[in-house]
């Protein structure tokens, strides 16, 4: 999967918490989450406001966290493990670690 093939996977499938995500679409996705939110704050830092930064944070949260989703059951977790990001400092490292592990090779219980 490439970087535009990713983007479109995101936004088509913003609602969707059922399937699978590859590791190319879920880091694709965060590359294009940070240069969208990037060029947000560029644009809000110019202009003295912080609308296009809060426009597009809320325009990219649910498919974020779909594709997120997506990608832990990809590995054969729930996506309930996307919690875990609140504990504070080791949540998060667990959580990466889950998302940059490899998916299951074959059919798993969120096909």
């Amino acid at each position: 999967m490439n970087f535009a093939q990713a983007v479109t996977s995101g936004f088509e499938n913003y609602s969707n918490f059922r399937g699978r995500a590859v590791r190319a679409e879920f880091w694709f996705w965060t590359l294009f989450t940070f240069i969208v939110s990037w060029a947000g704050w560029f644009i809000d830092s110019t202009t003295g406001t912080s609308l296009v930064s809060l426009l597009a944070g809320l325009a990219l949260l649910v498919p974020g966290i779909a594709v997120t989703v997506r990608r832990l059951h990809d590995t054969d977790r729930s996506g309930w493990w996307y919690w875990i990001c609140l504990v504070p400092f080791v949540g998060w490292i667990v959580l990466i670690v889950f998302l940059a592990t490899a998916g299951t090779p074959s059919p798993n219980r969120f096909d």
